[in-house]
Parts: structure tokens; C-alpha cells; sequence
């Protein structure tokens, strides 16, 4: 809906000539005379200030209201976000778009109040009129009221350094948000929308804005890009409660944590294999599989009992890698064998030969200096260092690495054998799971799991290798598989035969999840859903197999060329020239079109999970096939019918505030088991971390309290069968190797040390769990 509210657009002590007359509706709502314009250090320009509703400013909401509120002699717009609606905003639309492309480097700022009873995160986005955008995001406590700010534009926004989000670049008490995605580079010449969003709330919130505005940025030098790290990878700059500060202490805490875990044990009331053991049993078949009790969706362990799988993910040493700024001049360490089964950022420690070391140097200055320590070659912590031989983003294409989490767990532990703090830690780890409650790890959890019997776990692979691909416009990590392409058959083979390896037909695997949030298109537009099919069309018959098997499909159903058009509404000249390939993306799309993209959409989906199906059933046919774990971004109908044709269990990874009931409907329908494979939710306060992940939190006690709630939302839907928290340990805080991340995810932190808060969350959510999933299921 449009509410044309008439709220003021304030002229400061700047000479903007066109705010002569406050009445005014057109000419100021630009209010820019660049060339005369003052600056000052604090504001160069008020968007609004909501304290004289004059000017005509547009106001669009939607599953938001929002009204002027005065408190003594101060007016700011609240906003209040409906909990019924997944996606919720106003935004705030000048007649004529703002040009603030003269006013130097500035950023945009704004006073909100978290009116609140629990803490809002609240994304604000800023849109030009040619489809570029930016958003950030922040994180407001309950009652909470101060500055927060984005930077727009200056050397900040030029600068690649490898993180998801860089320190604040100056000093002040205001709260910088954070950078979650668009363009970084977008021009300021024709700013079109200021929008304030929430997605999927488990309870109605509201703020108060006030004091709209643009500000220059102060001078900085890039100091503020050195000396991040300390010797245990952690904040070298702020101090927070779990900070380690000597190895001694390090020692201590682990002493203290494994003492602790040794006379809890367990949590009671568990299976063998995590199951409810004082609940109702069923057929038991030696393996895990799934069954509609009682009108809910279970797993059933391999010995009969109840189980629902509440996990973390990412057990694994990989993605614990930083960046340490230098490369090797040996080409060696760059070599990839084609038939590699498993993708870069999987990969453990690769460390580089001692040859190989002599041929380093500094590739870049700014990565270097983020570390006020790295070891020498010839230290004893040097075996924590790794090489990348790619990256999926970031300033560094290649280059060496180093894992502070596993020269932490050397610390530790120490050495008495080779690695023998890594069986240590897989001990410490499945005594932490099985104390706290959790049933089984969730996706990539090192294989040096499968064969500990200690605890069940989800396997995983990678198909990966040189055959063709297809795309949907939108490639978030890669481009799509041809399935249609002989190719890709033989690397599933190849690749679900070393997952079988793996496992051993081992009754402690769940289930095999293969490849991860691959780029199907999504339903917000029919352009984004068929977008695959669209795109291929534009490829050659003799370049494409999906091609060559949708031009087959459509041959078929319709008679010739001139009945393909007037069904579509085309003109394409001939079969040959679709062949050739033609472009029709963004070509409306009528019923009849539709009906034809989606069978299409669905046959390319279907030839993909059929695939994968097909090869897991010859070599793992005890162990359930757990599907691609479909993001929000990358989901659509015919995919997930596609997947629901094939999968045992579906997958989907949904970061929100909660599961809300809205974005689940489509499960009924599906009538599938179901579980989320990735969610997280983070917090920088008192963590010393500069990115909180993409779901923000206040501080530790409302991470926990936010994690409590999405676990409940999962345990009662009915079609859910498990979550799992995503991950296990926070990402460094130099950022992650493979995109830069350094969010605050983790159960334990860069120094292996627990979040105490979310420790007791999943204590309490876990010890009840199975009471609350069952509790009323009758088994006839």
C-alpha cells in the first residue's frame, strides 16, 4: 500500500535556495544546490527529521504501519512490523531522487529507538532508480536508543580486505552497521528509496526514526585494518569474556571444561544412536529411515526409537584458514589433479614442501599486517599453516594460509604423537555433543568421524569435474550442472563411490547430502523462476545437452514452429533457429508459456536429483539420500517437486529470526519429511568479532534467546525433522579463505573456548526435546 504521509524536508544552515518555501512539493524535495553547500563534520544534509510535516515525502509500506510520534518537543516515524507477514518494510521515497553524488565521502545516518521488548534486527537499504542497491544490517536491544550509520562512499568502500566486514574505519561511540550485500560501488547521483526491512519475526517490533541524514565521513588512515589478530587468531584490539589470554590459561579452561564433561555425561534419556529411549519404538531396521507417526514426520533410529536430528554443522578443519598475505613463487603448490572429488574450501591442511617455503613473499601488505603474530617456518606451530589454491571471492586469488583453530588445539592439548590433539579434539568434541544434548553433528563433519561409533553423523560430497554447465543469471557459488551431459553422470559416480568409501555402510550415517544452495532461481518473479530454461535457450543445440533435451521436450508437444509461437506469443523463425539459440529472457510470459518453462524447469531438475538418486542407491542403498539443501535464493516449485520426487529427507538452509509458518506452508503440499541443514544467528558485542553472520543478535544472552526460539519453531512443525545450527566454531576473524567470512557463528570460539549462553540454550532446548517433538504421539 501507499501512505502519502506529509512529513518535512528540513533546510539546515546550508544555502539551499529551493527550501525558500516549506510548502513546497517538488523542486526541494531534491534539496541540493552541491556548489554552495557547507560542510561540516557532522551533517551535510537532512533527509528528514520528522519535526514539521510539510513536505510531501512518498511513504510505502507493506506489512508495516507507521506513523509521526512526538515525545515533549521531538516528532520521529515509528514504525511497527506486523509478526503475520514475512517480509516487512516502509520505505521513504523522494518526488524527485536525492543527489548526493557532490557531497564527498559521507554516510548515511540515523537516531532509532528499539521500542521493543526483545531486540530487532533491522535491514537498511538504499536503491537508485537503475536496479543498484546497497544493504546493511544491525542489531537494536530491547528499549535501546542511538546512532547507527552505513558508509556510502570513500576509500573504505574501495578497499578489498579479504573480510565480509572491516573494522570501524574511525573512532565513535555510533553503530556502524553491516555490510550484508549490493554494490559497493553504486553511484549517489539518483538515490531513489531509503527502506527499513525485517524478515519473518516471531513477534510484532517496532522503532522510532529520527534524524534522517547524510554526514562526512572523517579522515582515516588504514591503521585501522592492522594488528586484528592476536597470537590465538582472536581480537587483538577489545577484550570480551571468553578471551584467552596465555597458553597457561588456555590449558586451564580446557582442563576445567573436560572435567566437567566427564562427570555429566551423557544427557539422559537418549538411544545408542540419539533416539528417544523411554519413547514409543517402532520397526527397527538396523539403519536410519523416516515414517509419518501419529500425522508428524520422525526419523526412526537404526534401533526403532523416535529421533529428530538437532546438530551442528561444519566439524571440520577446513574453513578454519585465514589469509596470511603471501604466496609462493613455486607453481607446484597451485597444481589440481582433474579427477579431485572435493572442492577447495573442503579441504584440510595442505602444507606447502620446505622448497617451496623458500620461493615465499609478501603478496599483499594490508592481509600481512592484520596478524601481530605468525609463526616462523621453523616454529612448532608452522604446521598449522595451508595453502588455497583458489577462492570463491575476495582480493586473493591464491595464496598461504594459516588455522589459529587448530594451532589452538595443539595449545591445548599438546602433542604427545603426531596430531594427536586432533584426536583429542574429536574426543572433546563428541563428549561436548552428547552433554549438551545434540543428536548428531549436521553437514560437513570431518570423515574422521564416520568410524568413531561414537556418534550419527550426515555424509557429504561434491560433484565436481569438467562437465558442462548452464546458468540461472544469478550464480551465487558456481554455475549449474548439465545433468543431460554424460560427463556429469561419471563425476556423481565417482564422487558417491569415495562417499561409500567413507562410510562403510556404517549405521551410524543418516543420510549422504550432495552439492549445497545451488542457484535453481526463486518464485519471486516468473523471470527468476524459469530463469534457467531461459537462459539455456540462448545456447547452441551442439554446445548444450539440456538444450538439445528441451528443444526434444517442446518438438514434441507442439507441432511445429508457428504453434510454439502462438502458444508463447514469439516469433521465432524456425527450429533451426532456436536451435541456434535465441533470447527471450524478459519476454512476458503467458499461460501457456508457463505451463512450458515449468516442464521444462521441472525435467532439468528432475534429470539432476534422479542422478544423484540413482548413484547413491547402487553403493548406499541402506543410508537416506538428504537432497542439495535449497536456500531461500535459490529455491523454486518445480525444484523442490523435483527434489521431493528423489530425496528421502528434504534440505533446506533458511536464515531467519525464526521458522515462521508462512514460509513452511508449501510443506503440507509436499508432504515430505523435511529438516533445515544450515541457520545461525550472531553477535559482535562481546565477542571482539566484526560481523555478527546474517541473522544479528543483540549479545550472547539474546543470541541464545533467539536461538531457543527457531529451535522450537522447527521441533513443532510437524513435516520438520531437524535443524542444524550453523557452525560449530566461529570464522576467523580476519576472515575466512574462502569469501572473506568472520562472523560470530560458532557454539566455541577461534580459541576452542564454549559460549557458555548458548551452551545452556541447547541444554534446555535438547533435555526437552523429544517430550515436546512426541510427547502426544500415540504408535498404533
Amino acid at each position: 500500500m501507499v501512505n502519502k504521509l506529509k512529513i518535512s524536508v528540513v533546510c539546515m544552515s546550508l544555502a539551499l535556495a529551493a527550501c525558500s518555501d516549506p510548502g513546497h512539493k517538488t523542486e526541494n524535495t531534491n534539496m541540493l544546490t552541491p556548489a554552495k553547500q557547507s560542510v561540516t563534520t557532522d551533517s551535510v544534509l537532512t533527509l528528514e527529521n520528522f519535526e514539521q510535516p510539510d513536505a510531501m515525502l512518498q511513504i510505502v509500506q507493506e506489512g508495516a504501519q507507521s506513523k509521526l510520534v512526538s515525545s515533549g518537543e521531538n516528532t520521529s516515524l515509528k514504525i511497527t512490523f506486523e509478526q503475520s507477514a514475512l517480509e516487512s518494510y516502509v520505505s521513504l521515497k523522494p518526488q524527485t531522487p536525492w543527489d548526493w553524488s557532490t557531497l564527498g565521502d559521507i554516510n548515511l545516518a540515523a537516531d532509532i529507538k528499539n521500542t521493543s521488548d526483545t531486540s530487532i534486527q533491522i535491514y537498511v537499504q538504499i536503491f537508485n532508480p537503475y536496479g543498484a542497491f546497497h544493504e546493511r544490517s544491525i542489531s537494536i536491544p530491547a528499549g535501546y536508543k542511538g546512532t547507527y550509520y552505513g558508509v556510502l562512499t570513500g576509500e573504505q568502500m574501495t578497499i578489498d580486505s579479504g573480510l565480509r566486514e572491516d573494522p570501524k574505519s574511525w573512532e565513535t561511540d555510533d553503530h556502524k552497521m553491516f555490510w550484508m550485500r549490493g554494490y559497493k560501488g553504486m553511484q549517489m547521483n539518483a538515490i531513489s528509496e531509503i527502506r527499513f526491512k525485517t524478515l519473518a519475526r516471531k513477534y510484532e517490533k517496532s522503532i522510532e526514526i529520527d534524524n534522517l541524514r547524510i554526514r562526512q565521513n572523517p579522515e582515516f588512515n588504514l591503521a585501522y585494518l592492522r594488528d586484528l589478530a592476536d597470537k590465538f587468531g582472536q581480537s587483538h584490539k577489545f577484550d570480551y569474556p571468553t578471551k584467552i589470554k596465555t597458553d597457561a590459561q588456555l590449558k586451564a579452561v580446557a582442563e576445567a571444561e573436560i572435567k566437567q564433561l566427564e562427570e555429566e555425561g551423557t544427557m539422559a534419556d537418549r538411544s545408542e544412536f540419539g533416539g528417544w529411549a523411554s519413547g514409543p519404538k517402532l520397526e527397527a531396521t538396523g539403519f536410519f529411515r523416516t515414517e509419518k507417526v501419529d500425522g508428524k514426520w520422525a526419523i526412526i533410529d537404526p534401533q526403532g526409537h523416535l529421533f529428530f536430528s538437532s546438530a551442528l554443522a561444519n566439524i571440520r578443519i577446513a574453513n578454519t584458514t585465514t589469509y596470511t598475505g603471501v604466496d609462493f613463487k613455486d607453481d607446484s603448490v597451485r597444481y589440481k589433479d582433474p579427477e579431485d572429488v572435493t572442492p577447495e574450501d573442503s579441504l584440510g591442511i595442505r602444507p606447502v614442501s620446505k622448497e617451496a617455503q623458500k620461493t615465499a613473499f609478501v603478496t599483499s601488505e594490508l592481509r600481512h599486517k592484520m596478524f601481530t603474530w605468525l609463526p616462523d617456518y621453523d616454529d612448532p606451530l608452522a604446521n598449522h599453516y595451508s595453502y588455497r589454491r583458489e577462492s570463491h571471492k575476495g582480493p586473493i586469488e591464491h595464496g598461504e594460509t594459516f588455522s589459529f583453530y587448530q594451532a589452538n588445539l595443539e595449545r591445548r592439548y599438546g602433542e604427545s604423537y603426531p596430531d594427536s590433539y586432533l584426536d583429542k579434539w574429536r574426543d572433546v568434541t563428541i563428549k561436548r555433543f552428547k552433554n549438551w544434548g545434540f543428536t548428531s553433528t549436521g553437514n560437513w563433519a570431518d570423515a574422521s568421524f564416520y568410524q568413531m561409533n561414537q556418534i550419527p553423523y550426515f555424509a557429504n560430497g561434491w560433484i565436481i569435474g569438467d562437465f558442462k554447465t548452464v546458468t540461472s543469471g544469478n550464480d551465487i557459488w558456481s554455475r549449474m550442472p548439465d545433468p543431460f551431459d554424460p560427463e556429469f553422470k561419471r563425476r556423481a559416480r565417482v564422487t558417491v563411490e569415495v562417499i561409500a568409501e567413507e562410510v562403510q555402510n556404517n549405521p551410524y550415517c543418516i543420510g549422504i547430502f550432495v552439492d549445497n544452495e545451488k542457484s535453481w532461481g526463486n518464485n519471486s518473479s516468473l523471470q527468476k523462476r524459469y530463469a534457467i530454461v531461459l537462459h539455456t535457450l540462448k545456447n547452441k543445440l551442439q554446445d548444450s545437452p539440456a538444450k538439445t533435451h528441451f528443444v526434444k521436450m517442446l518438438k514434441e508437444k507442439h507441432a511445429s514452429i508457428d504453434d510454439l509461437n502462438n502458444a508463447w506469443g514469439t516469433q521465432i523463425a524456425s527450429w533451426q533457429v532456436l536451435g541456434e539459440g535465441v533470447d527471450i529472457v524478459g519476454h512476458p510470459i503467458n499461460d501457456a508459456m508457463q505451463q512450458d518453462l515449468s516442464d521444462l524447469s521441472f525435467a532439468y531438475a528432475e534429470a539432476y536429483f534422479k542422478t544423484v538418486h540413482d548413484e547413491l542407491e547402487k553403493v548406499l542403498p541402506n543410508h537416506m539420500y538428504m537432497g542439495v539443501r535449497m536456500a531461500a535464493w535459490g529455491l523454486t516449485h518445480e525444484a523442490a517437486r523435483a527434489a521431493a520426487k528423489y530425496a528421502d529427507i528434504m534440505s533446506y538452509n533458511y536464515y531467519r529470526e525464526y521458522a515462521h509458518e508462512k514460509a513452511w506452508a508449501f510443506l503440507e503440499k509436499l508432504d515430505k519429511p523435511s529438516l533445515i541443514g544450515e541457520y545461525h544467528i550472531g553477535a559482535t558485542s562481546d565477542t571482539g568479532l566484526y560481523h555478527p553472520g546474517l541473522i544479528h543478535a543483540a549479545n550472547q544472552q539474546d543470541r541464545a534467546r533467539m536461538y531457543k526460539d527457531y529451535m522450537q519453531s522447527v521441533i513443532d512443525n510437524p513435516y520438520m525433522v531437524g535443524a542444524h545450527w550453523f557452525q560449530y566454531l566461529d570464522s576467523p576473524i580476519t576472515g575466512r579463505a574462502h569469501d572473506g567470512e568472520n562472523y560470530n557463528t560458532g557454539f566455541v570460539t577461534m580459541a576452542d573456548v564454549p559460549y557458555a549462553k548458548m551452551v545452556d540454550a541447547a541444554k534446555e532446548i535438547n533435555r526437552q526435546l523429544y517430550q515436546r517433538k512426541f510427547g502426544d504421539v500415540k504408535v498404533k
